[in-house]
């Protein structure tokens, strides 16, 4: 019996996808899926004419697996992944990998190579970006395990992966978790680059007066520039001139203004904060998705609550230059927050990671692709041990050419009531991390006033406390 190179279990539209670009690139691949019919569809379907073997047990499906078997896993993160590497357990032998393709949560990823790589089996966590369209024809990959394995499978991920002029969008990131983590990060990444994105469109809409095709126009012209250049700013300008059949609106103004998430913007919240890393931008467009969500208590609100009514910006030609530069200024924050975080986890975990290779792999293939990850692969090459993007000799200088007109932006969102919590974020966060200093010293006092916290001095070596109510009634 001819055994196949490559297995895939589960068949959603991701595993799909992916399965059938193992195959094109000339893997030969078996598949599996709990439910028959899927199975049965696909194979009627999208494989015809491929060379796919379909399983309808997890035997027969191991069973027509060259050894070591290499197993990719794209079902639900979380207890399904568990089900399935228990299922698998028993019918595998020494050396055999599993690659979990999912978005899962990197202690699980860390928790189950810890359980997997003593009984001689090898466990990969890889991050997968790219939506539909990057896994079935080039995604941008993050694997993460033991190195060894890695090596043997890339392979096969340096030819399904998004190619680049610098290669595959795809590099051995690091041990244990470490995948699982990148990936998350990069969709914390996501998240900012989409709320900033959303706050543009409502500025240049609400305040500069665009219509949709104007809009169209602005996004596209911005796409062709060397600081926004990317997936989400392109797919952004082709979403405005679609129109609705039935009522020739514009389908973007037709469409709830509720939106949805996974999980992994938040999880990049909760680890930062656990890490002690800032990432309020980050952070801003989690709670815009969250406060997007009650929509109706928002709507019984704004028939209470009033505020200043949008106004049109006189010129709308520099208003449009003036939201394209707090666009990219913040842009540039939400990258160096999650670079810093990366950066930060990389060094807790011992995980050694190269962040202008992560740069590099975002490339290409994955949501979060733009033509500036050139720049930050080369800032993090030059300077590897950059303590942040900020300070990066190309985005210190453009931030500080631009911050004018950033600030202007802001001013502006404030007096028409326009909220644009990530661009106010990301002005924060530079305005904070230039600041030699800040006033958290009359916080540390406060903690030292009520709970003995004990403070330092600037001007003595030593840690001090004070018994401060005697020393206020004394005043009195």
């Amino acid at each position: 019996m001819t055994l196949q190179s490559f297995g895939v279990i589960g068949l959603a539209v991701m595993g799909e996808n992916i399965a059938l670009n193992v195959e094109r690139n000339g893997f030969p691949i078996a598949v599996y899926n709990r439910s028959r019919e899927k199975t049965d569809a696909f194979m009627s379907n999208r494989a015809g004419g491929r060379n796919v073997k379909a399983a309808f047990t997890l035997e027969e499906f191991v069973a027509s697996l060259e050894r070591p078997r290499k197993i990719l896993v794209m079902v639900q993160a979380g207890k399904p992944v568990d089900a399935v590497i228990q299922q698998l357990k028993p019918l595998l032998q020494e050396g055999d990998i599993i690659i979990d393709g999912g978005n899962s949560w990197f202690e699980d990823t860390e928790r189950r190579t810890q359980e997997l790589e003593p009984t001689g089996l090898r466990y990969i966590g890889m991050g997968v970006s790219g939506g539909e369209e990057g896994a079935l024809n080039g995604p941008s990959l993050m694997p993460g395990g033991t190195k060894s394995s890695y090596e043997y499978l890339s392979p096969i991920f340096n030819r399904i992966a998004a190619q680049v002029d610098d290669g595959p969008c795809v590099t051995y990131i690091g041990p244990g978790g470490s995948g699982h983590y990148v990936k998350m990060v990069h969709n914390g990444i996501e998240y900012g680059d989409m709320q900033l994105i959303a706050e543009a469109y409502d500025l240049l809409k609400n305040v500069g007066g665009l219509d949709a095709t104007q809009l169209h126009q602005v996004f596209t012209e911005w796409n062709q520039t060397d600081e926004l250049n990317s997936f989400l700013i392109e797919i952004t300008a082709n979403i405005f001139p679609y129109v609705d059949p039935g009522t020739k609106q514009p389908l973007v103004d037709l469409i709830v203004d509720a939106a949805g998430q996974k999980g992994t913007g938040r999880w990049t919240v909760q680890t930062a904060l656990e890490l002690g890393v800032a990432i309020p931008t980050i952070t801003a467009a989690v709670n815009s998705r969250i406060i997007s969500s009650i929509r109706e208590e928002r709507i019984a609100a704004s028939k209470q609550l009033t505020g200043p009514v949008p106004t049109q910006f006189k010129d709308t030609r520099t208003f449009v230059n003036m939201v394209r530069d707090a666009l990219y200024c913040s842009k540039i924050c939400s990258y160096a927050q999650g670079m810093a975080l990366i950066s930060t986890a990389s060094k807790t975990y011992n995980w050694g990671l190269n962040l202008g290779e992560m740069a590099r792999i975002w490339k290409g293939g994955c949501i979060i692709r733009a033509g500036f990850l050139n720049k930050i692969k080369k800032a993090f090459d030059e300077n590897p041990a950059l303590p942040n993007l900020l300070l990066a000799p190309e985005f210190k200088q453009t931030i500080l050419d631009r911050q004018s007109a950033w600030r202007e932006i802001i001013v502006t969102a404030a007096k028409t009531g326009i909220p644009v919590p990530a661009f106010s974020a990301s002005l924060d966060y530079f305005d904070s991390y230039r600041r030699e200093r800040l006033p958290q010293n009359l916080t540390q006092a406060q903690r030292d006033y009520f709970g003995a916290h004990t403070y330092k001095r600037v001007d003595i070596e030593g840690t001090f406390h004070t018994e401060w109510v005697p020393i206020a009634e004394a005043k009195k």
